[in-house]
């Protein structure tokens, strides 16, 4: 009947009359439009609540995201018998389930409105929950009181477009309004339209209109002229530009709008036909807000007791205080924000481990069912805790490490010299000295020109001699050994030879005796029976474990390293149970004895500063990092990594950490091995003792010998002047204790030997009988006769 058809509302139909055009935006476009908006906010867990299930088509697109990109989907019926209807049940189902803080509403903006108010009550429009609108009518959600923060929603209707301006202006005459429905600038711009179809077609011709009757086919003659006409319309409305493509509406842009922290709309981006999303946030503008939106505001922050990040204390009237790193690292952040915060213990005192069912308990549970704004805490930063809450960057680096019960000082040996070589070395000199000695003495008797003329002056003399000797050969390789040299020097080449390899050789052993020498005697050294991981994965009479319920815990259950599942097995298999349920009880194990400890590093650092039977076995076994942990997508992440990196580089970290491991609670107590190195320069009798031992059995064995020798000569002497050795002793005994006198004696007629009556001549000779006692001359021949004058 050619009778011209505007809609301003979405309707579903199997074929597009050609006598109808719709100025509301296409279903297929505003699907493309509210995924790419669910794309870039990168949702990938989000519910959509929807009120009719046949303008599910304009969703179409976002549908087909769980099939391509994986995301999980949940889908929820708005549904209620009362009146007003009451949408609680449903928003409690969404707060319980974990990570499911995306909400798109489909529904008309009355409905939004209830779901808001009603959300608001549960707690469910803080900054952890993020809302899309599917209405373009956000900009008439007035939730000022609310202070929202997440509501977002595209709009048709720009409030800063001049001819939108007249038009509220013009309306606002006669209700009281600051924005007008998108249905009614629909409207409007259909009105608009048809006006500007009729007046191009009244340039022609005049209109005129006939009466038609539904139950005849009689066309409008004028209709098919003014139907083409707004085909092809090309003005710009209320609503934006207005082009139609087959009925339909195609060239469309519409911004993209959220609900800042005022509570007023304000424009972030847009999307059109033919650039798609578009954003044009100022994000240092947004910062600003960021942190307008902490000023003042009182932030829940859970934490666990667990010295030295959170002291637990009670004042002076009874009330719980907190002290610690964490707290000072807490309270610098809240300074440079201006928020303020309240701490409270985590209940189950756990830091977050997901169980079978996929539920989490701790601090993890606590931020992802929204009872915390904040953990700070020696929380770990693990992959699995990413997945289901955020992270700041971290404020502490650290790793595994192992802390055991410190081995009992051994006590320096006596004999501590020889340790810097083994008992073989020592051995393997021996051999070595006697070895050459004898060698020495057989070369030398071998080579002629060893033996020598003991005579030189007289060169005729058939008689030669060779000084290496058995015992010269055995002190003249003892004297180089121990540097000294001696006054037998070798002749022949051969000899020579044999000489120079002997002084090489102990050129290399005294110098890494040396070397090693001072290490031996000044350090007081532990024997530990394990040195790593691996000397614990090795061996099974030291039990190890880690805590329960912890990152460590984690990184041992979750290791694709031989070594690391190994010593998973045996703890998860060791009973009674190795696993701590704190790290105190699990101190507690480790000073008992036969019991190692897993734990971070930090924590490892701080005990062994404070407990002297403590030491850290090892290295670091992984790298990770402590982090402030927040609820999945909030808003204040960003802003408190910033501040955890300015106090970094303004070594306030290192500062707290100073103050809490090395100043507070006794730190310091426990000398450093690096500090006993530095110390470790005056010795003690109990390190060089073997020495003077050594020294006092030599001289002691030089006496000995030195008596053997005495008693050996005097009674040689005896038998040679008849007389009794007791006499020769004494009279040797005699001679050698005087102090004074001359150093030298003669053999000939020895002083203390002389005769006690002689009888002298008139020319001083002195008369000797022909019998009785003789003495030797200077030849070794005796003389015997009467009388001899001497």
């Amino acid at each position: 009947m050619e009778i011209p058809h505007i809609e301003t509302s979405y309707r579903r139909s199997e074929s597009s009359e050609q006598s109808s055009i719709n100025l509301y935006p296409d279903f297929e476009l505003l699907s493309k439009a509210f995924t790419a908006f669910i794309s870039r906010a990168g949702w990938e867990k989000f519910v959509i609540l929807y009120k009719d299930a046949g303008n599910l088509l304009r969703l179409e697109q976002i549908f087909k995201l769980s099939s391509i990109k994986g995301n999980k989907i949940m889908f929820g019926k708005l549904e209620s018998d009362e009146s007003p209807p009451n949408y609680r049940p449903i928003l409690q189902r969404i707060k319980k389930r974990e990570n499911f803080n995306n909400i798109v509403l489909d529904c008309d903006i009355d409905e939004v409105r209830v779901i808001v108010d009603q959300a608001s009550s549960l707690d469910m429009l803080s900054s952890y929950y993020k809302y899309f609108l599917t209405s373009l009518d956000i900009e008439l959600l007035e939730v000022r009181k609310h202070n929202p923060v997440n509501i977002t929603g595209y709009r048709l209707i720009n409030p800063n477009n001049a001819m939108v301006k007249k038009f509220v202006r013009e309306y606002r005459g006669r209700k009281r309004v600051t924005s007008i429905k998108t249905e009614l600038a629909l409207i409007y711009d259909s009105v608009f339209a048809l006006t500007n179809a009729l007046e191009e077609a009244n340039k022609g011709h005049v209109i005129r209109p006939i009466p038609l009757s539904c139950s005849k086919s009689d066309a409008w003659e004028d209709g098919s002229t003014i139907n083409n006409l707004l085909a092809n319309t090309r003005l710009d409305g209320l609503t934006g530009r207005i082009e139609f493509v087959d009925g339909k509406r195609r060239n469309l842009q519409m911004d993209l709008v959220e609900i800042n922290f005022s509570g007023e709309t304000e424009k972030v981006g847009y999307w059109n036909v033919s650039t798609g999303l578009n954003i044009t946030r100022n994000y240092s503008q947004l910062n600003d807000k960021i942190t307008d939106s902490l000023q003042n505001k009182t932030l829940r922050v859970t934490t666990i007791a667990e010295e030295p990040y959170i002291f637990v204390k009670n004042d002076s009237e009874g009330n719980i205080t907190f002290e610690g790193y964490c707290v000072d690292l807490l309270e610098a952040i809240s300074k440079m924000h201006n928020f303020n915060y309240s701490i409270y213990l985590v209940p189950d005192m756990n830091y977050g481990v997901e169980d079978k069912s996929g539920n989490w308990n701790g601090m993890v549970g606590e931020l992802i069912n929204k009872r915390a704004d904040l953990a700070v805490a020696s929380l770990t930063i693990t992959y699995d805790r990413e997945r289901v809450i955020d992270f700041t960057k971290p404020f502490m680096n650290l790793g595994i490490s192992i802390i055991f019960k410190k081995p009992e000082k051994k006590d320096p040996y006596l004999f501590s010299f020889l340790s810097p070589l083994s008992f073989q070395i020592w051995l393997y000199v021996l051999v070595a000295y006697l070895g050459v000695s004898f060698t020495l003495f057989i070369v030398a008797r071998f080579s002629p020109y060893e033996w020598y003329n003991p005579h030189p002056c007289d060169k005729d003399s058939d008689v030669v001699e060779n000084q290496f000797t058995l015992l010269n050969s055995l002190w003249f390789t003892i004297g180089s050994l121990m540097q000294q040299g001696s006054e037998v020097a070798p002749r022949a080449v051969s000899t020579r030879l044999v000489s120079g390899i002997w002084w090489f050789f102990t050129l290399i052993i005294i110098s890494s005796y040396t070397a090693n020498l001072a290490a031996f005697l000044t350090v007081e050294r532990m024997v530990s029976p394990i040195e790593s991981a691996d000397d614990l994965a090795k061996q099974v009479a030291i039990r190890y474990g880690t805590l329960r319920g912890g990152s460590t815990m984690a990184f041992f259950r979750d290791s694709e390293i031989e070594t690391y599942q190994r010593m998973w097995k045996f703890m998860e298999k060791t009973t009674p149970s190795v696993f701590a349920n704190t790290t105190e009880e699990g101190i507690k194990r480790v000073k008992k004895g036969n019991y190692a400890f897993l734990l971070e590093s930090t924590m490892n650092e701080y005990k062994v500063e404070r407990d002297c039977d403590l030491m850290q076995v090892g290295g670091l076994l992984d790298s990770k990092g402590y982090g402030i942990g927040t609820p999945m997508g909030s808003i204040w992440r960003d802003k408190i990594s910033s501040s955890i990196l300015k106090l970094a580089e303004d070594q306030k970290l290192q500062i707290f950490y100073n103050k809490w491991w090395k100043e507070k609670g006794g730190g310091g107590q426990c000398e450093t091995d690096d500090k006993k190195q530095k110390d470790a320069n005056a010795l003690s009798i109990a390190n060089v003792g073997g020495i003077f031992v050594v020294l006092l059995g030599g001289l002691s064995l030089s006496l000995i010998v030195a008596v053997l020798e005495f008693v050996w000569k005097a009674n040689k002497n005896a038998g040679e002047d008849r007389r009794s050795i007791c006499q020769e002793m004494a009279d040797e005994l005699r001679f050698a204790v005087r102090c004074t006198g001359s150093s030298t004696k003669s053999l000939s007629n020895p002083e203390h030997k002389r005769p006690r009556k002689t009888t002298v001549t008139d020319n001083g000779l002195t008369l000797m009988p022909l019998t009785g006692s003789y003495t030797y001359n200077g030849s070794g021949r005796s003389a015997s006769s009467k009388y001899i004058s001497t």
